[in-house]
């Protein structure tokens, strides 16, 4: 089976990218066919598109839209490395930059220059999207001076806002009800995080509860099984606590994706993969972020919009840890593995609480090749599994 497609990059991730109309309606034949276009399950990726990395495994599905406010459907879908599993229950925000551009390359969205706003509506959390997109000449306009970091190389400025982006996956922006919930969690003990549903379900947890400092580079982190067991614990029983699975071995097999898990601390000079230093006055926070199972090299950007919507929120373990100085900048800057990232909020605190309205923050995205990706005609025909 020959499929056209085209691959893209969207902030720090990677994704095969693909026209609905030629997928297969057949939820349970368009997961094999994606399965094998990544070259799943099997930890090189070796046979397929995959770069062997949670953030190199991933599919958009650009569509007509389903609803009158958006110029484009997005169905986003995680490719595990590891397992004969697509997951669709979160959308990734990095891809998210990328949808925009495929959308005016495409023809499905009218070119305006000097910048083409796309209207995005991500089918996986049922939220829209604003692409602010760099357009010249009727196409997308990946040159520039902008830098983000963990990518090597400039591009146009691709503003994102994730607008009203609370209750995603689970329908509302505190799952539990709660700033603060008490788990108890197998092999740690007691356990306090907070559960924040924007733009994706994250939980929040202190480092020093995890007995790390926050400075240690994702392969460290990686490597240490004991901390991996522990982050893993912890994330399994927040999704039992919001109802995302129901119990913690579900979570791991089916929900690998949602909830990520976020442990954060406050400002400190350290690191980065590339051997520069940040120095605590340059962040707001310091977080590491998990993505299915390994630290994320740089930041997922739905986790960073949930990250900056706890920031906002009085009494979770973020909004302790930064300065009330964020409050009237409505800016948040986090300090990752590759760097630094810097989000705008729209926030609204009211009798009955916050109101998240929108957070932005500014991506770039490129084109990387066009053409078609061959899969084995048994797959197709389900003799062969991936």
């Amino acid at each position: 089976m020959r499929i056209p497609c085209v691959i893209m990059r969207g902030g720090t991730s990677k994704c095969v990218t693909f026209h609905a109309r030629d997928l297969p309606s057949d939820t349970e034949l368009r997961d094999r066919i994606l399965l094998s276009v990544m070259g799943s399950p099997d930890p090189r990726q070796i046979d397929g598109l995959g770069g062997s990395y949670s953030t190199t495994s991933k599919v958009c599905i650009i569509g007509p839209p389903s609803v009158p406010e958006a110029d484009v459907d997005y169905t986003f879908a995680q490719v595990s490395i590891s397992a004969p599993l697509v997951d669709y229950k979160g959308n990734c925000g990095n891809c998210s930059a990328s949808v925009g551009p495929f959308a005016i390359d495409e023809g499905l969205v009218r070119a305006v220059e000097p910048v083409t706003t796309v209207h995005i509506y991500n089918t996986n959390t049922k939220k829209t999207i604003r692409a602010e997109v760099a357009v010249r000449d009727s196409r997308f306009y990946p040159e520039g001076d902008t830098y983000i970091s963990g990518v090597p190389n400039p591009g146009s400025r691709i503003v994102l806002w994730f607008d009203s982006p609370g209750g995603a996956v689970t329908g509302r922006l505190l799952p539990t009800g709660n700033p603060v919930d008490v788990m108890e969690v197998p092999g740690l003990g007691t356990a306090r995080v907070s559960i924040i549903d924007a733009a994706n379900p994250v939980v929040f947890i202190r480092g020093e509860n995890l007995g790390v400092a926050g400075t240690e580079s994702p392969a460290v982190l990686d490597a240490d099984k004991e901390f991996c067991r522990k982050i893993e614990a912890v994330r399994g029983a927040a999704a039992v606590l919001c109802g995302l699975a129901t119990d913690a071995e579900e979570a791991t097999i089916r929900s690998p994706a949602v909830p990520k898990v976020a442990f954060v601390m406050p400002p400190q000079d350290y690191s980065t993969l590339t051997g520069d230093t940040v120095t605590a006055d340059a962040m707001d926070l310091l977080a590491r972020i998990m993505s299915m199972q390994t630290c994320h090299r740089a930041y997922a950007l739905t986790g960073a919009v949930a990250t900056c919507a706890a920031a906002f929120i009085p009494k979770t373990v973020v909004h302790e840890i930064v300065l009330p100085a964020i409050l009237t900048a409505c800016r948040l800057r986090l300090g990752h593995p590759s760097g630094t990232m810097e989000l705008k909020a729209s926030v609204a605190v009211g009798p009955d609480g916050v109101e998240v309205r929108s957070i932005g923050s500014v991506r770039t995205a490129r084109r990387l090749m066009e053409g078609h990706v061959y899969v084995p005609d048994a797959i197709v025909a389900g003799r062969t599994q991936p």
